[in-house]
């Protein structure tokens, strides 16, 4: 019964601090400021990229693609198999064509 009677003291003091909340008293441009305020923020802060315009994407590009050629052009001549022999005979690399008796 103790308990009983505990709970119900808390259930009313729960009661009476409900009756003690007032009405708040807002500014009635806070909602306006508060907006104004949010919005600015992001409007000042610049992006980390805002230097890479477009002109200069395009520039960019042109560039790869231009390098992207020249690399594909030197890779299609004979000087490339060329280095590759040079580079396996002087390490070692290179298979040759001897004849063992375990082929």
């Amino acid at each position: 019964m103790k308990a009983n009677k505990n709970i119900q003291h808390k259930i009313d003091h729960t009661l009476e601090s409900i009756n003690s909340i007032e009405t708040v008293h807002v500014s009635p441009y806070f909602k306006d400021k508060t907006m104004r305020r949010m919005f600015a923020e992001k409007e000042d802060s610049a992006p980390i990229w805002y230097w890479f315009s477009p002109k200069l994407q395009l520039a960019t590009l042109a560039c790869i693609i231009a390098l992207n050629i020249i690399a594909f052009k030197n890779m299609k001549e004979n000087s490339y198999d060329k280095n590759i022999n040079q580079f396996s005979e002087t390490y070692g690399l290179s298979i040759e064509n001897e004849n063992s008796i375990f082929n």
